[in-house]
This record gives C-alpha cells, sequence and structure tokens, in this order.
C-alpha cells in the first residue's frame, strides 16, 4: 500500500510544472480571449465561416480560465497570512469591477441582475472559511460533512439571489476543491463533474492537477488589476463600436 502511494506521488509530480505565476497568467490569457470573443466577436457571427470557427476556439480556449480561479482561492484560504485583508481585497476589487463588468456584458452603467467574478470569488472564500471555522468545532465528521452540505446550500442560495456571475456552480467548485485539498486529481475530476454542462472546462480543471505548489514571481498589482482594467477597455469599445 505504502509502494503504491509512493508511486502515484511520483506519478503526480511529473505532471505538476507550473507555479501558481504560471497557472494565473494561463489563466488570464483564457479569460482575455473569452472577453474579446463575447464582446467583439460574437455579436457579428452570421452563422458561418471564418469568425464562427473563430468564436468556438475563442469559446474553448475560454473554459480553461474559471477552474483555476477558483482553484485559487482555496489555496490562497491555506496559504495567505492575513485572511481578512485577502476577503477585504476581493470585495474592493469587486465594487470596483461592477461598472466595467455590466459596460462589457450589458452595454449599461449598472445592472443589477448580473454581478461580477470579484464577488462570487469573495463569496467561496467566505463559505470555505465558515466551513472550516466549524470543523475546528465539531469533532464528529459525519456531522461536519452534513453542516458543510447545508453552509454550501446556502452559499449557493445568496449567490443566485445576488445574480453572480458563475452563481452556485463557484460555490460548489470551491468546496469539492477544499474538500479535496490533498488530493488534486480526485478534487479536479469532482470538480469537473459538477459543472460537466461546460464540457471543455475539463483543460482548466487538468491544469489545476499541474500546479507545483510554488507561489513564483507575481505582482499583486497586475493580479488584481488585470480584471477590472480590460473588460473596462472592451466595455468602452463596445459603446464605441456600438455592439
Amino acid at each position: 500500500m505504502e509502494v503504491r502511494k509512493r508511486f502515484e506521488n511520483d506519478k503526480l509530480k511529473k505532471l505538476q510544472i507550473f507555479n501558481g505565476a504560471q497557472l494565473k497568467y494561463i489563466a488570464f490569457i483564457s479569460m482575455l480571449i473569452d472577453h474579446v470573443n463575447n464582446a467583439l466577436i460574437t455579436p457579428f457571427l452570421n452563422g458561418k465561416g471564418f469568425l464562427l470557427h473563430l468564436s468556438n476556439l475563442f469559446s474553448i480556449l475560454g473554459r480553461i480560465a474559471f477552474p483555476i480561479f477558483v482553484f485559487f482561492i482555496v489555496e490562497g484560504f491555506f496559504k495567505t497570512s492575513n485572511r481578512k485583508k485577502y476577503l477585504i481585497t476581493l470585495l474592493l476589487f469587486g465594487v470596483i469591477s461592477e461598472v466595467p463588468f455590466d459596460m462589457f456584458t450589458s452595454k449599461v452603467f449598472f445592472d443589477p441582475y448580473w454581478n461580477n467574478i470579484m464577488f462570487t470569488l469573495a463569496l467561496c472564500l467566505i463559505t470555505i472559511w465558515i466551513i472550516d471555522a466549524v470543523k475546528d468545532k465539531i469533532s464528529n465528521k459525519v456531522l461536519w460533512y452534513g453542516i458543510s452540505i447545508v453552509i454550501v446550500g446556502i452559499s449557493c442560495a445568496v449567490a443566485m439571489a445576488l445574480s453572480l456571475d458563475y452563481d452556485y456552480h463557484a460555490i460548489i467548485v470551491a468546496y469539492i476543491f477544499y474538500i479535496f485539498y490533498d488530493k488534486p486529481i480526485l478534487g479536479a475530476g469532482l470538480g469537473y463533474f459538477s459543472i460537466i454542462k461546460e464540457l471543455y472546462s475539463c483543460l482548466g480543471f487538468a491544469m489545476t492537477v499541474t500546479y507545483n505548489g510554488e507561489r513564483g514571481r507575481q505582482n499583486k498589482w497586475i493580479n488584481y488589476l488585470f480584471y477590472p482594467v480590460h473588460i473596462l477597455i472592451l466595455g468602452i469599445l463596445r459603446f464605441y463600436l456600438n455592439i
């Protein structure tokens, strides 16, 4: 049994070729491709031709980002030195991103019926934080799992009530990544199964397995500003081009 476990760990280590910075920048590129597709290509589709094939390709590549971002919310929960500051930063950039997000998605300056992913990620963090706090107070694992599922259900309802991007799917994926934090392949597999309607998200879930646990060289401001800045630019282009 020990030999088999060591063999499985050795196989996993061969897959773990990317650090946190590299995976985040892969996710940024994927998100940018997806958003360019939604804002600047999809409005011009007529059901055939080169643009349709390009849009389909961009849509596939755009499915990589979401699992990686949720994965790093869970990773951040375990690794950050200040969870409160982490949460406040997510909420702050959620507020900063909301007008650009509404410009990009709905071509308006305020749309209460669809809110940006930073708020979703913040709710994911809150959810696993509460679940983890309950874990410290309850020794009975079965009871803890039962309570954690109720908490997830409440968070899913909140996500849908607030019309958060990716709504309840993000909460469930974050919960799975949290539960199977030490079993990345199982976490990725079950995470994908929970959102299998997004068929090509398998690419993003597979990428999470390649994480080697190292932070890599990251720029905090790029990490947080990339999202609001690029959707602001795309939102302005939608207004300017009237699309």
